[in-house]
């Protein structure tokens, strides 16, 4: 087993992984004591013979930078392929604010292969490498040094399987002319802004209790003060205060430190000096928000379904995942048909990739332009045409096929 510690150590990799076609990639990482996470290590491996192909880069190592692999983060004549990539990407967009491409997500191309939906790594090289992934050191301390035997084997092999897995995906998407799916769906994880936390939105990721525009104001501005405080010392939200601490101090609305200091959930220190006189701040700057700029949660509004339409399209749907081999939910969501049946045409479901497979036909059946009919227990879409023209069943006009 190969561990890199160093920079040359990694250039020669890096060199070595840009004459091949593609390089899988994984990291292990720490979150509990950071606001970001905290990369531990970093798997890499490219086709061939092992102990060669396949590396572990020591991410803490303080002889190792990584510009090198950045540099082939961007080499486009190699792909990387990753699986479920969010907090993957994440790590790297937040070091340098680049994204690896091409790159190709083996959860994502399994979804549109028809394995179901966010299916797991451990499943698939079950089912496709035929082999056992450990789970015994899945929730270990990556940050301790040295690391055991156990612990790196169990690492290397979350790249070792993942080129078996990659070949067998890209060669299953080709044979059914399913790339473009793969590539639509990956579109977003590498749109920046899904990457990008902007303190003062934080108040909306809270659950809220009140509908109150005035507290509501107060909170927003304890979550940015909250937020900004977490990324500038680089530790986890909480520890600045808790969610009950803010909603407590939001509701109470305190005014000097006396009052401060009668709160139930908020910590000795933050009650206290300069934490204490921010928290103060932030309440005050709540209570005199002009009114034109108070925060107002809107309510979603209500999805008045035809029932009857509904009904019918949950029928097509099933037909249609029957027909491709892909889960129903992966199409379309139960809350997209009933948008579908409300007359609402923006849905994910009428998107892409969804739109050719499903969502047209919908359209039409819910215009009265086609029926449902059950014909040798096999239920197909029939042309609905004016009296005397004739019917005629169809499929939908479809380019991709089942995997």
């Amino acid at each position: 087993m190969t561990i890199i510690s160093t920079t040359a150590e990694l250039e020669r990799y890096c060199t070595f992984a840009a004459a091949h076609p593609f390089v899988a990639l994984d990291t292990e990482f720490m979150r509990e004591r950071t606001y970001h996470s905290q990369l531990c290590l970093i798997q890499m491996a490219v086709p061939g013979p092992e102990p060669e192909s396949a590396v572990i880069v020591d991410a803490l190592s303080k002889q190792l930078e990584l510009d090198c692999l950045y540099d082939l983060f961007l080499n486009k004549s190699v792909v990387k392929v990753f699986h479920a990539a969010r907090q993957d990407l994440e790590i790297f967009f937040v070091d340098r604010g680049i994204f690896p491409v091409p790159l190709f997500d083996t959860q994502i191309a399994a979804m549109v292969c028809g394995f179901g939906d966010q299916v797991g790594y451990d499943t698939l090289v079950k089912q496709i490498v035929g082999a056992d992934h450990k789970k015994s050191v899945r929730f270990t301390d990556w940050s301790q040094r040295p690391l055991s035997s156990v612990q790196l084997e169990y690492a290397l092999s979350d790249v070792t399987h993942l080129r078996k897995i990659y070949s067998h995906l890209a060669k299953r998407l080709d044979e059914s002319g399913r790339r473009s799916w793969l590539h639509e769906e990956g579109a977003a994880l590498v749109d920046p802004e899904g990457y990008s936390i902007k303190p003062r939105d934080a108040w909306q990721r809270l659950k809220l209790r009140t509908k109150s525009t005035r507290q509501l104001a107060v909170i927003r501005e304890l979550a940015q003060l909250r937020e900004e405080r977490a990324q500038k010392l680089n530790i986890p939200r909480n520890w600045v205060f808790r969610d009950q601490a803010l909603f407590e101090i939001a509701s109470t609305t305190p005014r000097d430190t006396a009052q401060l200091a009668k709160s139930r959930f908020l910590s000795a220190g933050a009650k206290r000096g300069h934490m204490a006189r921010a928290i103060l701040t932030a309440v005050q700057s709540g209570l005199h928000c002009p009114k034109d700029k108070l925060p107002v949660v809107r309510e979603p509004d209500r999805v008045r379904p035809n029932k009857a339409c509904l009904e019918l399209l949950k029928v097509l749907l099933k037909v249609r995942s029957n027909e491709y081999g892909v889960s129903p939910r992966i199409i379309a969501t139960t809350d997209d048909l009933a948008l579908i049946s409300s007359g609402d045409e923006t849905c994910a479901a009428l998107q892409g990739w969804r739109r050719r497979l499903f969502g047209d036909d919908a359209l039409r059946l819910k215009r009265g332009q086609i029926a449902l009919k059950l014909m040798d227990e096999k239920i197909e879409t029939v042309d609905v045409r004016p009296r005397g023209s004739g019917h005629s069943s169809r499929q939908a006009p479809l380019h991709e096929s089942r995997p």
